[in-house]
């Protein structure tokens, strides 16, 4: 009966100072499995790793279209990730946060992509800031080129070299490459 009491005043313990801790504003927040939280389950969770140029909102508010230039864009914000294809007057700025998901690949959690467009002067047209809804999927084509050659089975690979024999192996040949000199006879 001892054991028991002992036990739950531990239990009981263990979860007043979690709680406790909870409320703490200088502790990080606790993971949680749905909406409980659970102490420790960040153990399991992989670290979070910024990709790209994420732009901040104060740097972006020092780009004015109409009156900024490129290099004025180039000394807030730095060289873009990406340039329009054929022509420079869009400059992209993209960046995200990925974490690696266990026994997978990476997993997107936060994309930005900023495109800055200029007119002819060099001078700022428009900011865009651009989400996941204005992406487009691109379908890939599954096409092949084909090789010339014979096309031979994962069988015919492995076992196709068996029984052939080198020069100098076995019968040696009579004539041709391979063939000893008239001579050394």
């Amino acid at each position: 009966m001892v054991n028991a009491v002992s036990r739950s005043a531990r239990l009981s313990f263990t979860l007043v100072t979690l709680v406790g801790l909870g409320a703490c504003s200088e502790l990080p927040s606790m993971p949680r499995l749905g909406s409980v939280p659970v102490p420790g389950l960040d153990v399991f969770d992989s670290p979070r790793t910024l990709r790209g140029h994420m732009v901040d909102n104060e740097d972006l508010g020092q780009v004015v279209p109409g009156v900024s230039s490129r290099a004025d864009v180039e000394a807030v914000l730095g060289t873009p990730s990406a340039t329009g294809t054929f022509d420079d007057s869009e400059w992209y700025y993209i960046g995200g946060v990925t974490r690696q998901r266990p026994g997978r690949t990476l997993a997107v959690v936060d994309q930005q992509v900023v495109k800055i467009r200029f007119d002819q002067a060099g001078r700022v047209q428009d900011v865009t800031r651009l989400g996941p809804e204005d992406g487009r999927d691109v379908r890939v084509v599954a096409r092949t080129t084909p090789s010339p050659g014979n096309e031979r089975t994962l069988l015919q690979q492995l076992f196709g070299n068996l029984g052939r024999l080198g020069p100098g192996i076995g019968n040696q040949p009579t004539t041709g490459p391979g063939a000893p000199s008239p001579g050394a006879r």
